[in-house]
C-alpha cells in the first residue's frame, strides 16, 4: 500500500497525526482526495485513501497506548507496559476513526466495494 503509485505520492504527504490539529488537517485532506477519486471513478484510489485514514487511527493510537510507539523492546523483543504514550495521540486517533468510519460508511464507496469484491473476489 505504501508503495502503489500514483497513490502514495499523492497521500503520503498528507498523512499527519502528531497533534490533533495536524490530525483534522490532514483527515479533511485525505477526505477530500477520497471524494475525489470517488468522483473520477477510481475506487482504487479512494480505497487507498480509505486505508490512510485507517492507519491515521491505527499508528496515533499506537502513540497514544506505547511511548515512542514502541510496542516492544529491542533487545528480548518482550512487550512494553501499556499507558506509556503521548495522551494528545488519542484525540488525533478519535479523528481519524470518525473519517474512516465515515469514508466506509458512504454509500458510493461502498456499491463500489461490493462490484470489486464480485469482479475480482
Amino acid at each position: 500500500m505504501l508503495i502503489c503509485q500514483p497513490y502514495k505520492d499523492e497521500l503520503v504527504p498528507l498523512w499527519r497525526f502528531k497533534t490533533p490539529d495536524e490530525a483534522e488537517t490532514s483527515s479533511a485532506a485525505i477526505k477530500a482526495k477520497f471524494k475525489a477519486y470517488l468522483d473520477a471513478g477510481d475506487f482504487v484510489g479512494a480505497d487507498l485513501a480509505r486505508t490512510f485514514l485507517q492507519m491515521g487511527f491505527t499508528r496515533a493510537r499506537r502513540y497514544a497506548n506505547y511511548r515512542g510507539g514502541r510496542k516492544y523492546t529491542g533487545e528480548d523483543h518482550h512487550k512494553l507496559p501499556r499507558g506509556t504514550g503521548e495522551p494528545e495521540k488519542a484525540r488525533s486517533a478519535e479523528i481519524f476513526h470518525e473519517s474512516w468510519k465515515a469514508a466506509e460508511a458512504n454509500e458510493d464507496y461502498a456499491a463500489r466495494k461490493n462490484d470489486w469484491k464480485q469482479r475480482f473476489g
